[in-house]
């Protein structure tokens, strides 16, 4: 019966227009725990204090949903077909269009609903990096890839460039086994990223990241970075986009992630000359909302040529 019922779950979803789909059980993620316990008192996090709570939860999804036993893990593709132009202020693929958290959550919402009509009363919650969930961690135990040295989950036919959500649900379902690791000697990740935040193989310090810099932290940039950020202006691709696994990625058909109309061929001075009400013009429903205008001017002018960096 698991399994017919997981069948139906992973058929839907896929409908739904997410691209891959597994399962695995509910339960306290053994391996995991140690090294986030690590990462945190090695203060890896920096100023991402959001990190340091609900340790236990990030553990253990039994203790966000009451009864769990299922994590349905869910990839959804935001490979874009556009390309911006690399003498352009840079914005991480993942912004190019609507914010996921909006796209992705109905669609989760819809597969609850789904699942409740066929199966009977499950209790359940969604979830879209938005909750203290290890999403990689049950991504790959729920067989959908294996993480990579960039920390980030790769898909053995599909490479990195996906969103992650879960339903944490009280049905028991088939599990999923997981993958093993293809990186093998490769370090092109650790090797391309330009402020070496990847100190080791799978483990990013999150203080060093352009990804942290450009969009968590609201301080002033520590200036021992300038001319480290190429022209990154919003989070930073270059350990996804050096990844050979990447070479499988194709380009993503869901309409909402599709560029924002006229975001990316915005130039240095359009971005500083921006006022408020244009920002928000442009960037309704984007994920560049929660770094801000004031922080992307900022952004701006540390990797500007005009502030001192080399050409």
């Amino acid at each position: 019966m698991s399994i017919h019922r997981s069948e139906k779950i992973k058929a839907e979803a896929l409908r739904l227009g997410f691209s891959h789909v597994g399962i695995s059980k509910a339960a306290f993620l053994e391996e995991e725990a140690p090294r986030l316990e690590q990462w945190l008192s090695d203060n890896r996090q920096g100023k991402m204090g959001y990190m340091e709570r609900w340790f236990d939860k990030r553990l253990d999804p039994r203790l966000l949903v009451d009864g769990a036993k299922s994590v349905v893990s869910l990839l959804m593709n935001y490979f874009p077909a556009e390309k911006q132009d690399p003498a352009l202020p840079q914005i991480s693929k993942y912004a190019y269009g609507r914010d996921y958290h909006l796209v992705i959550r109905e669609r989760l919402s819809e597969l609850l609903h789904f699942i409740r009509e066929e199966i009977g009363e499950v209790n359940g919650r969604a979830f879209v990096d938005s909750a203290p969930v290890l999403d990689r961690a049950w991504a790959r135990k729920s067989g959908l890839g294996w993480i990579g040295k960039n920390a980030n989950l790769i898909h053995p036919k599909a490479g990195s460039f996906f969103f992650i959500a879960e339903l944490i649900i009280d049905l028991e379902l088939e599990e999923d086994a997981p993958m093993r690791d293809y990186c093998g000697t490769c370090t092109a990740c650790m090797d391309a990223c330009p402020t070496q935040a990847i100190i080791a193989p799978k483990v990013v310090d999150g203080s060093k990241c352009i990804s942290y810099f450009t969009i968590e932290l609201k301080e002033a940039i520590p200036a021992s970075y300038k001319g480290k950020f190429d022209q990154w202006v919003f989070g930073c691709d270059l350990c996804q986009d050096v990844c050979p696994w990447n070479r499988f990625s194709v380009a993503n058909t869901e309409k909402d992630f599709k560029p924002l109309p006229g975001l990316l061929s915005l130039k240095e001075e359009d971005w500083l000359e921006m006022t408020e009400d244009v920002f928000g013009s442009v960037c309704r429903e984007s994920p560049l909302l929660r770094t801000g205008l004031e922080n992307m001017k900022r952004n701006l002018n540390f990797i500007s040529h005009k502030s001192g960096k080399p050409a």
